[in-house]
């Protein structure tokens, strides 16, 4: 076979696996099962065809070969020979319609048989030489027992198909309740995926059994139950660290507002004050992933809204669509938290002026930068991870922070990069 052509065979069968590939886990076992069941009803059926065929056949031959002798040793006595009828063995003497394989056979001294199943006339031969190149035959017609195998395959051929559809339902039934199984565990772990560290699929124990599945959904359990109190114990760590250097960072924060003025004071003050603000941000992570925020959700038209934080964050911006009308329903206070840390990224590491267009209930913000990273825009904001230097030096706090807020009031972030270049942000609020 040329190098890179298919067998024909797979040509043949490769519309079918497409098939099995697009069907559920439930239709494919009862396809499969169908199928399996179908494979032994034909070989099964083929079996009893068989055998029976040649039960006839022989039963046929000894009937034929019985009836021969019959016609001889009347024919030697009275010299004459009884036709029969249709439905009996029909004598003749060098019958003409007698087959020309047979006619040589029986000359050449041989007593045999000829049957033949098929065709309008099915009938047995049976012949002999009689008086020198004469060939004495008899024929015995088989429409009865055609007639017969005929009904034996339609009987085979209902029940194989009622086997089959029994064994298609019948799969059909295990199969969903092993399909349902296995969607309530992979919703489970999809809602595990989601933060809902809690959820559980709640699988019963089988004692001196073998529940593959059950085994997998207490797999899972555990595996959620491990990972929740992995996570609740980083949560509560952050949550303390940065609870705990509240207390000093304020007393260093205090003692140095009482320094002189000069330079070397101007440092120690920027740097405490970065470390004050890293403090809260950690302590507010903490709060997103423990779920413990509420919103407070008001209606207000967004352009206004967004117009306010742009004034109050202090980032040089073009901003576009500040009439807006669109009522939303939101958390002002958290709108602004969201904005002004994707303002603050976009200045950080964009290039250029930064720009917000408010669109219906979408506000955008985008820069000219290097884009966002593309493990970044994979996976999501992850804190303390910039993704990539030409994205400039940061904590990756505020990414985090704005994607949890967005969550507490029902909005939607996507981060994107577009064609032109650049990062874009896009934030979408849920309408009043």
């Amino acid at each position: 076979m040329p190098p890179g052509r298919r067998p024909r065979c797979g040509r043949f069968l490769a519309p079918g696996r497409a098939l099995l590939r697009g069907l559920g886990l439930r239709w494919k076992i009862a396809v499969l099962l169908a199928v399996g069941c179908a494979l032994v009803a034909v070989a099964i059926g083929a079996l009893i065809h068989q055998a029976r065929t040649e039960q006839v056949v022989a039963a046929a031959r000894d009937h034929a070969r019985d009836q021969l002798i019959r016609v001889r040793q009347l024919y030697e006595v009275t010299g004459r020979l009884d036709p029969g009828t249709s439905n009996e063995a029909q004598a003749a003497i060098d019958d003409p319609a007698l087959p020309a394989e047979l006619r040589e056979a029986a000359l050449n001294g041989s007593r045999t048989t000829y049957l033949r199943l098929d065709g309008a006339d099915p009938a047995v031969w049976a012949a002999r030489p009689i008086g020198g190149r004469q060939v004495l035959s008899v024929k015995q017609p088989l429409a009865a027992q055609r007639a017969e195998l005929a009904e034996l395959d339609r009987q085979l051929i209902a029940s194989g198909a009622g086997v089959v559809t029994l064994a298609a339902l019948g799969g059909a039934w295990l199969a969903g309740r092993l399909s349902k199984d296995l969607r309530t565990a992979a919703e489970t772990a999809r809602r595990i995926s989601q933060g809902e560290l809690d959820a559980r699929i709640g699988a019963p124990e089988t004692p001196g059994g073998r529940d593959e599945v059950a085994e997998l959904s207490r797999a899972v359990d555990t595996m959620a139950a491990t990972l929740q109190r992995r996570l609740e114990a980083e949560q509560r760590f952050t949550a303390d660290v940065a609870h705990e250097l509240r207390t000093p960072l304020t007393g260093l924060h205090t003692a140095a507002e009482l320094l002189p003025a000069g330079r070397p004071t101007e440092l120690v003050r920027d740097r405490v004050a970065a470390l004050r603000t890293l403090t809260e941000d950690l302590l507010e992570v903490a709060r997103l992933d423990a779920r413990r925020e509420e919103a407070v959700l008001e209606v207000g038209a967004l352009g206004p809204l967004v117009a306010s934080v742009v004034a109050r964050a202090g980032v040089p911006v073009r901003m576009t669509g500040e009439a807006s009308a669109t009522p939303v329903r939101t958390d002002s206070r958290r709108l602004e938290r969201i904005l002004t840390n994707l303002l603050v990224n976009a200045e950080r590491h964009g290039r250029g002026e930064v720009e917000v267009v408010v669109s219906g209930a979408t506000v955008a913000v985008a820069d000219r930068g290097p884009g966002y990273p593309a493990n970044l825009l994979r996976e999501g904001p992850q804190r303390f991870l910039t993704g990539a230097t030409e994205r400039g030096q940061g904590t990756g706090l505020g990414l985090t922070i704005a994607q949890g807020q967005a969550a507490v009031v029902g909005a939607r972030l996507e981060l994107t990069n577009p064609p032109e270049g650049g990062a874009r942000a896009e934030l979408t609020l849920p309408t009043a």
